[in-house]
């Protein structure tokens, strides 16, 4: 699986507090320090460690980490710069801007208004002092000699007119292929963000932290959430009532297999390629339902993991948000395929319906409900499908 959002920040507390602001949202999230950025998370961030590069060596780190990103599946890209503007940030923004797509528009913003810095008339203000002013403008490594930020990147400049995100995407669109947005309040950074976003991904998003919360909020209005995948094995009449609600309200996405197909390779082979097609198509959820009634010699550990199995590869084809898995046998047949090594739980759907996202193998960060068998009240598992999908709403 590949990210949805990649972050590629110059240092490594950039990148964290970065990726802080997607978690925030509702985004499955993780910081990675090394290796490949293929990841079950839907927010990578990475560091390239480049500010304190000379230029063509920050480049060239920008370029490889976004090239490989790119590679990897990401659908977006956000380019964390320093709020004040230290490094190379010219050379890093335009090596992300080639690497990323011919297309390419850099949205160009480092305010953060929580800690005082504004863009002002294409000015970066530290508490309103133009940042090459402020005792910034002497840091040792990396000193800042410039505060107009278009004149520092050879970028263009404008002023949003507000109003729908479309006439501001229209602007910033003109302006392009790098340009500099001013923002001076959190109100006009969430305006900045609508913007971004209405342009698609072929809009990158430049900035500092205060810009990544506003992104991780408007991307995720723009975005479809992906379907939910819903693991039936548990015998429980509870359980099987709960399907029947979820039956109910949405019912062409239970897909359910009788004893004599379990116990034959060959039509299981096929059931599981019907699942396939039915999962390749657009839609909210898939259930894969295990028989309530089980044949002399259908082994309750065999259809869980044949059903485990199915999860993973279904998983392994198409973008999912997360799974429901009932029975606690069912649930860790799910969480073997997919090569889990543990669940961080982050609330609950209901009392004792517990939410959490994997950790470790393929599925890394994708969200999980598992519920006991004889447990939740009937509208339970309609709930959980909804919590996987919707969480970051």
């Amino acid at each position: 699986m590949s990210a949805d959002i990649a972050v590629i920040a110059d240092d490594l507390t950039g990148a964290g507090d970065t990726a802080a602001e997607f978690l925030r949202s509702g985004w499955s999230t993780e910081l990675r320090l090394s290796g490949s950025s293929r990841t079950g998370a839907e927010v990578v961030a990475l560091s390239t460690d480049s500010r304190a590069l000379p230029v063509d060596a920050a480049a060239r780190a920008v370029a490889e980490r976004t090239a490989a990103v790119r590679a990897a599946g990401a659908r977006h890209l956000y380019k964390k710069v320093d709020s004040t503007v230290r490094g190379p940030l010219r050379a890093e923004i335009d090596a992300a801007r080639t690497a990323w797509s011919s297309r390419a528009l850099m949205v160009v913003c480092p305010a953060l208004p929580a800690a005082g810095r504004t863009v002002r008339d294409g000015t970066l203000l530290v508490d309103g002092v133009p940042v090459a002013q402020t005792g910034i403008g002497d840091d040792p490594v990396t000193p800042v000699r410039e505060s107009h930020v278009p004149t520092l990147l050879g970028a263009a400049h404008v002023r949003l007119p507000g109003g729908a995100p479309e006439r501001d995407a229209a602007e910033i669109a003109a302006a392009g292929p790098v340009v500099v947005v001013d923002a001076e309040t959190d109100a006009d950074l969430r305006r900045l963000a609508a913007a971004v976003a209405h342009l698609g991904p072929d809009a990158v998003p430049v900035g500092s932290a205060g810009l990544a919360g506003p992104m991780a909020g408007a991307w995720a209005a723009h975005d479809e959430p992906a379907p939910a995948l819903v693991v039936v094995t548990s015998l429980h009449q509870a359980t099987r009532r709960q399907v029947d609600a979820l039956a109910q309200h949405a019912p062409d996405a239970v897909l359910r297999a009788d004893p004599a197909t379990l116990m034959d390779s060959h039509a299981w082979s096929a059931w599981c390629t019907t699942a396939h097609d039915r999962f390749a198509e657009p839609r909210d959820l898939l259930v894969l339902l295990a028989p309530e009634e089980r044949a002399p010699g259908l082994e309750p550990a065999a259809v869980n993991r044949r059903f485990g199995t199915l999860a993973a590869d279904l998983a392994e084809t198409r973008r999912v948000a997360g799974f429901v898995a009932t029975g606690g046998d069912g649930a860790r047949a799910v969480v073997d395929a997919l090569s889990a090594t543990g669940i961080d739980l982050v609330g609950e759907v209901a009392a004792g319906v517990p939410i959490g996202t994997l950790i470790g193998g393929p599925a890394q960060g994708r969200f999980l409900v598992t519920k006991a068998g004889g447990f939740g009240d009937t509208d339970v598992l309609i709930r959980a499908a909804e919590a996987v999908r919707q969480r970051r709403q």
